[in-house]
Order: structure tokens, then C-alpha cells, then sequence
């Protein structure tokens, strides 16, 4: 007989509310008192059944993606990047999309962006303040969102540029700031009346946009264009069909969505990590010195910073940037030891599989060298999911973050900000640095 594993008694909207204000707390709490496997539920969703063991994550990610369906999963996240979204999509479909998406984010083609992560590393760098304290996440924040816009959008400096940065911003940030608008009951559009209303607003200005840039760019010749747009304009599928415009806005949303927060938010934890560990930051200089020498990172030598990767993913191991993923069952399953009925999200827990004593030596110490002599397998490390649904833009993601943190190295002498302690702040669906993370810059590189 299928049953839930247990989990807290309280209410649902008790039990939402302290994921969305105390996730780390009650994921700790769960795991401790109820194990490898636990329930949670919240109002207007199906039951979630968090899993950290390796064994049982393994179950999940290699099931028959029609049994376990991500998509469906996903659905708190149509709002916002809609329907026709990849972390939407699931069977055919899915795979349709996916095959679309992939070309852009081949290993060689990353090469091309690397100037422009570059450029864009430097110019902001150059601008942070001498000798006061000023929050990085920002930054950070500026520093990706122009990568995307100028990468994955292939905008230039100028009106629709700034334009599209601005509108975009604005709703980017209303949405971290308001992460109760997950839920249902508060989705209530009475315009500027209600927070909905006033994000929904914010969607439709952006959306506007994009589909004046689709009509602009379908007219202008595609020749000596790099960007993923133009990529994505000229696909064909194995009809030979081309996206819709309806379809390219939701990709373009999720490119935006998942490849900007989610990168500037592992860059201000893996700065933390860097300022906190003194003996860390020493050794990726050491590292950069000896790749790169004195001049700036080319593209051709990210590959061979090796250890900055390794400081990237032990960042990643204790600070994922999201807490769990989910897949949700259309049939009774067994997993993990458990009968599980259909309906039920099964959510392969990223926080807590990361923190296992039994896969991990000493795992609340940060070490990086851990990345350096052993691989872990996908089972036990999946900051960017796992199964058919791995992130299609983790290598592009790495590649950027590499490159940024290596500018910053050799550009900038950081410190943390005097008094200041961090804590984990909830931003959207996000884990974030408190305060915009505070540091302060004493030497710039001329």
C-alpha cells in the first residue's frame, strides 16, 4: 500500500511559510528527526517527499522521464517563464526543445563568449569604489545580466538595450523580493493594487520588447551573428519547423531566469567562501598566476584553472543556489524503500545530499581539494540537477563564472566588510548572501 513518509504535523500554510522564511532550518530539522525521506505540504500543491540519499536520487533521475515528469514538477515557475518553457516541457515536447537549445552551449561556441564575459567583468570591476563598503551581489547581478543580454539577446549599446536592461531589472527584482507570489491563494491581479497585478505588469513590458526585437531580428540578415538569439531564430526541428515567437519568449525568459540570478548568486558565495578562507584565496592566485601570468585570461585557459573550478563546486556543494528539484510521479512508484502514490513530487534533495557524513569527509568544512582527488558521482553532487533534466547551461555557467572570479582575482584586493556576518536570505526560489553580500575594495589593478 502506497504511503507518504512522514513529515511535520502543522498546517500546510504553517509549513509553507516556513519554507519560505526558514527552509534551511526545516530541512535540517526534517532530516534529523524523520531521515532520508520526509513530507512536506503546502497549500495548492501536491505533497513533496524530499530524498537526500544517493541511492534513492539515483531511482529518480534514472526512471523513465514519462513516469517522473520535471514539467509538471515545475509548474510554480509558468508564471513566469511560461508554458512553452524547457523547465516546463516534458516528453516529446521537452525533447524537441531541448535539441533546439543545445547547439549554442557547445564547448567551442563558449570560446566566442568568453571576450565579452571579459569585457564585461572588467568594465564593471573598474568601477567598484575604493576604501567603503558596497553590497557584490549587485554587481554580480550586473555583471551576468549583461552577459546574458549581450551573449544570449546579442544587444549592443543603445535605447533597446538599455531599455530592455531597465524593464528587466525591475522585474527581476520585484519577483526575488516577493517570493510568497508562489503561492496560489496570493495570485490575485487587481493591477497596482496588488503585488500580482503589479508583477504581472512587469511581465508584460518585458514581453513587449521581445516581441518587437523576434519582428526586428527576423527581418535583418543573420550573417556574422553569434548570439543564441540568432541561433534560436534560424533552428529548424526534425520537421523543419522554426520556434514560435511564443515559444523563443518563454526560452528567452528561462535563459534570462536561470542563467543570471542563479550565476551571480554562486559568484557572491564563492567570493565569501574566497574572503573567508584566506589559505583558499592564496592558492587560486598561486593557480591564476601561473596559467595566466600577468596579463588577462584568454578564453583558451579557463579550461586550466582548475582549481578555481574546484572552489566553484565546493561553493556549490555547501551554498546551492537552489534547495531541491522535483519531479512528479504519474504513477504509484517505489522509491527510496517507499511506496509513493501518483501525484506526488518526489524532490531529490540538493542541501541536505550535499551535507551527508556518509558521502562526504567532513562535509561542513569548505575544502576544495576534495574536487581536485575525487569525482563525486551525479547522485551525490547535482547543483545543476540531474537525469535528462541536467541544466543545459551548466558548462556555459561555469565557463562565465571562471572567467569573472579569475578578473576579479587579479584586478581587485578584497576584504569582507568590518562586522558583518552572513546569513542565508531567501531571493524568489534562490539561497542569496544577506545584505548584498558587503565588502570593500582597498587596491585596484591600474
Amino acid at each position: 500500500m502506497a504511503t507518504l513518509p512522514p513529515g511535520p504535523r502543522s498546517p500546510r500554510l504553517v509549513q509553507v511559510m516556513r519554507w519560505i522564511r526558514q527552509p534551511i532550518p526545516l530541512m535540517k530539522e526534517c532530516a534529523e528527526r524523520y531521515g532520508d525521506g520526509f513530507t512536506l505540504r503546502f497549500p495548492g500543491f501536491p505533497p513533496l517527499v524530499f530524498f537526500s540519499a544517493p541511492a534513492a536520487i539515483k531511482e529518480i533521475f534514472t526512471a523513465d522521464p514519462e513516469d517522473l515528469r520535471a514539467g509538471e514538477a515545475n509548474v510554480i515557475l509558468e508564471p513566469l517563464v511560461g508554458r512553452h518553457s524547457l523547465l516546463r516541457l516534458d516528453g516529446a515536447a521537452h525533447h524537441r526543445e531541448r535539441r533546439l537549445l543545445m547547439p549554442p552551449f557547445h564547448g567551442e561556441r563558449m570560446r566566442v563568449y568568453g571576450q565579452v564575459m571579459r569585457a564585461i567583468a572588467d568594465e564593471i570591476i573598474d568601477g567598484w569604489p575604493l576604501g567603503r563598503s558596497f553590497p557584490v551581489h549587485p554587481e554580480m547581478q550586473r555583471i551576468t545580466l549583461e552577459v546574458i543580454l549581450r551573449t544570449v539577446f546579442g544587444l549592443e549599446d543603445g535605447a533597446r538595450l538599455a531599455l530592455l536592461r531597465h524593464k528587466l531589472t525591475r522585474m527581476l527584482a520585484f519577483g526575488a523580493a516577493n517570493p510568497r507570489l508562489a503561492l496560489p491563494l496570493l495570485q490575485i491581479d487587481l493591477g497596482p493594487l496588488t503585488a500580482w497585478g503589479r508583477l504581472r505588469q512587469l511581465i508584460r513590458e518585458v514581453d513587449a520588447i521581445l516581441y518587437e526585437e523576434f519582428a526586428r531580428r527576423r527581418a535583418e540578415p543573420v550573417a556574422g551573428r553569434e548570439d543564441i538569439l540568432t541561433m534560436l531564430l534560424v533552428a529548424r526541428d526534425e520537421q523543419g519547423e522554426p520556434m514560435t515567437d511564443l515559444e523563443l519568449r518563454d526560452e528567452m525568459i528561462t535563459l534570462l531566469v536561470a542563467g543570471h540570478e542563479t550565476s551571480a548568486t554562486t559568484l557572491a558565495w564563492v567570493l565569501h567562501r574566497l574572503l573567508q578562507h584566506p589559505e583558499v584565496l592564496a592558492r587560486a592566485r598561486a593557480e591564476l598566476q601561473a596559467v595566466v601570468g600577468a596579463g588577462p585570461v584568454a578564453p583558451e585557459q579557463v579550461a586550466q584553472l582548475e582549481y578555481l573550478e574546484a572552489t566553484i563546486k565546493e561553493t556549490l556543494r555547501l551554498n546551492p543556489i537552489i534547495p531541491a528539484v522535483g519531479r512528479r510521479l504519474q504513477r504509484p512508484m517505489r522509491i527510496g524503500g517507499r511506496d509513493l502514490p501518483a501525484g506526488v513530487v518526489a524532490a531529490p534533495c540538493i542541501y541536505l545530499a550535499h551535507r551527508r557524513a556518509d558521502v562526504w569527509d567532513d562535509p561542513e568544512r569548505f575544502v576544495p581539494e576534495r574536487f581536485l582527488t575525487k569525482k563525486p558521482g551525479p547522485y551525490e553532487f547535482f547543483p545543476f540537477g540531474g537525469g535528462v533534466r541536467h541544466c543545459l547551461g551548466a558548462a556555459f555557467a561555469t565557463y562565465e563564472m571562471k572567467i569573472v572570479l579569475a578578473e576579479m582575482l587579479a584586478r581587485a584586493e578584497l576584504r569582507a566588510s568590518p562586522g558583518y556576518t552572513v546569513r542565508v536570505v531567501r531571493r524568489g526560489i534562490t539561497f542569496a548572501p544577506s545584505e548584498g553580500m558587503p565588502v570593500i575594495v582597498d587596491r585596484r589593478a591600474a
